[in-house]
């Protein structure tokens, strides 16, 4: 996730960190060559290379910024849709360590323990959920320190990690309340927030395993790429050499339009437009060990070249 101060009006031409040019550079290029080449053409051998009344060429245009609007408005759906699941889950595994402080009053330190163990599993939730969406998060997944070996062992073997620590954690509470050490209300409470943790899982993998339809992207290509490759048959006559110009620029509005939709869509890819769920983990990790009397934490997540993942 791109995270930088707004630049000023003459850094905005220049930036490219960030910009979808560098995805659609070729598509430009592409575009502008053809244009030059049907300029050239049309000068030459005018009777072989005609031009077309551009008026049509206005309404399709609108037409194709329509439907790229509505791609983009759907795509970005997705990506705030991700981010506020992500939310809720920062505020479900605070609530949690808050609410399991009614764990440290059991007699004796099997309570204590007992809260340590959860806490440090919801750490290790949403690290294995981090890493279930995002394969590339796995180096800081590894929650062999702060976890049993057996912990450990049952979520790396298991298919589905995150749900793995979910089935953990509710075993954990199983016991707890199957020995009467704590009441029918406090773990209704507790088993409650586990079952919101796993609405934003199942809610994250529906984002992550459900694209947007690709009848409906293949649609928008095609009629982009027929639509910027055509636009100098239009405008010819009346831009002359300022034409690939024109389709260059046309070209980067269409053409970037569709890219950026498609770095909204995969809200979970490892890109800089990406949701920054490494550094939410993160985040999580050292609010949770913070809740447990832990000093020596990590500072918070710090974006590096305007880059938060």
């Amino acid at each position: 996730m791109i995270v930088r101060p707004r630049p000023n009006f003459l850094q905005l031409f220049f930036i490219l960190r960030g910009s979808i040019i560098p995805d659609i550079v070729g598509q430009i290029v592409c575009t502008a060559l053809i244009a030059c080449a049907v300029v050239g053409a049309h000068r030459l051998w005018p009777q072989f290379v005609p031009v077309f009344d551009g008026a049509p060429f206005a309404l399709v245009g609108i037409a194709l910024s329509i439907f790229l609007g509505f791609r983009n408005n759907a795509c970005y759906d997705r990506w705030w849709e991700a981010r506020k699941q992500w939310g809720e889950l920062i505020f479900l595994t605070r609530n949690f360590a808050r609410q399991s402080l009614a764990l440290e009053t059991i007699p004796g330190h099997d309570g204590i323990e007992s809260r340590g163990r959860l806490v440090r599993l919801a750490i290790a939730f949403t690290w294995a959920l981090a890493r279930h969406l995002r394969p590339s998060s796995a180096s800081r997944s590894d929650s062999s320190s702060w976890l049993s070996a057996d912990d450990a062992a049952a979520i790396e073997a298991s298919r589905n990690r995150p749900d793995a620590v979910l089935r953990l954690m509710g075993r954990e509470l199983a016991r707890l309340r199957s020995t009467g050490a704590i009441s029918d209300i406090l773990f209704q409470t507790l088993d409650g927030t586990l079952s919101r943790m796993g609405l934003v899982q199942a809610a994250s993998e529906r984002l992550s395993n459900t694209p947007v339809p690709f009848a409906y992207t293949l649609l928008l290509h095609r009629t982009a790429y027929v639509f910027c490759f055509l636009l100098p048959f239009g405008f010819a006559d009346m831009l002359g050499w300022a034409t690939p110009f024109a389709t260059a620029l046309a070209a980067y509005a269409f053409f970037g339009l569709d890219a950026l939709s498609e770095h909204l869509e995969a809200p979970f890819a490892d890109i800089p437009n990406g949701l920054a769920i490494s550094a939410m983990a993160e985040t999580i990790e050292i609010n949770l060990r913070e809740s447990l009397g832990e000093t020596n934490l990590p500072p918070l997540p710090q974006a590096r070249a305007f880059i938060l993942m």
